[in-house]
C-alpha cells in the first residue's frame, strides 16, 4: 500500500484527509504533521473520529522519509518548510494550499524538478470540470463582461480564493489575454465605468461556508452564470487522494488536477 502523510492534521481539511485515507483500500496513513505549538502533537491521528490509527501526530518533518506522498493543505510558510523535507527524502507532494507569492511558486517549480508535485488551487473533481466549462464559455462569450464572485468561511486568510483566481486565469487564457493586465481584484471608491475586457472579482467571507464560486458572463439583456458550491470538504479530500495515486506513477514534474483527471 502507498504510504501517505497528511500535514495540518488538526485542521478541518487535515481531519477530512486523514479520514479519507484511513477509509481507502489502497492507501495507508503513515504520518500526520502539525506545528510544534499545536496541542494535537502527540495524539493519535484518528483520535478526533474515535479510532486508533497507530500514527502519532508529529512536529518532525523527518517522519516524511518513510512516506511516498505528503498531502498538504496548510499555509504557504508551512508548505514551503515541508517542501524542503519532501525534496530531501524524495517524497512526492500534493499541494492544495493557496496564497503563495511569486517566490513561493518558484520554489515549488524548482522542487518539481526533483520530486513529483501536484499543485492545484482546488482538488475537487467538480471544480475542475467547471474550469473546462468556463474556458468554453469564455471563448463563446468573448464580448461579454466577466465577473467572478466567491464566498468562504470567516477563517479563510487569503482573498480572492485560489480557485477564483484560477477561474479568472482560465477566462483570460481562453480569450488570449494576459491575466495580470485584465484582472481587477477589488473595487473601491469612484471607479468610473467598467473597462471592456477586464475580469472583476468579489470576495465574501462569513460563517462556515466551505466554498462557493460563480463566474458571471453579462451582456445587454442576458446573463450566464457557471457556479460550483461545496457543501463539505469531502470532494477536496477525494480529489487529493486521486492526485496522490497519480503521483505514485511519476518520478518528478509539476502537475495540476487537469493532468490528474485527464482534462488537459
Amino acid at each position: 500500500m502507498a504510504r501517505i502523510a497528511v500535514s495540518g492534521a488538526s485542521g478541518r481539511m487535515g481531519k477530512m484527509l486523514i479520514e479519507a485515507v484511513v477509509q481507502s483500500e489502497d492507501l495507508e496513513l503513515a504520518a500526520a504533521l502539525c506545528p510544534e505549538s499545536d496541542a494535537a502533537v502527540g495524539l493519535d491521528a484518528g483520535a478526533f473520529m474515535g479510532k486508533t490509527t497507530g500514527v502519532e501526530i508529529s512536529a518532525d518533518p523527518g517522519v516524511l522519509q518513510t512516506c511516498d506522498v505528503l498531502i498538504d493543505f496548510t499555509r504557504p510558510a508551512g508548505t514551503l518548510a515541508y517542501l524542503d523535507a519532501c525534496v530531501q527524502y524524495k517524497t512526492g507532494m500534493v499541494i492544495g494550499t493557496t496564497g503563495f507569492d511569486a517566490a513561493g511558486i518558484a520554489a515549488i517549480e524548482r522542487a518539481s524538478q526533483l520530486v513529483p508535485i501536484v499543485f492545484a488551487p482546488n482538488m475537487s473533481v467538480g471544480v475542475n470540470a467547471a474550469f473546462k466549462l468556463i474556458e468554453t464559455a469564455a471563448k463563446l462569450l468573448a464580448g461579454y463582461d466577466c465577473e467572478i464572485v466567491e464566498m468562504h468561511h470567516k477563517h479563510k486568510v487569503d482573498a480572492p480564493s485560489g480557485t477564483a483566481l484560477e477561474m479568472g486565469r482560465r477566462v483570460a487564457l481562453a480569450r488570449g489575454q494576459n491575466f495580470d493586465d485584465v484582472a481587477l481584484l477589488s473595487r473601491q471608491g469612484h471607479t468610473g465605468e467598467r473597462k471592456p475586457g477586464t475580469i472583476g472579482f468579489a470576495a465574501l467571507r462569513g460563517g462556515d461556508v466551505v466554498g462557493d464560486h460563480t463566474v458571471v458572463f453579462a451582456s445587454t439583456g442576458e446573463r450566464i452564470e457557471i457556479s460550483h458550491k461545496s457543501g463539505s470538504r469531502a470532494g477536496y479530500a477525494q480529489g487529493s487522494l486521486e492526485a496522490a495515486r497519480f503521483i505514485l506513477k511519476r518520478n518528478k514534474g509539476l502537475y495540476n488536477m487537469s493532468d490528474v483527471l485527464g482534462l488537459s
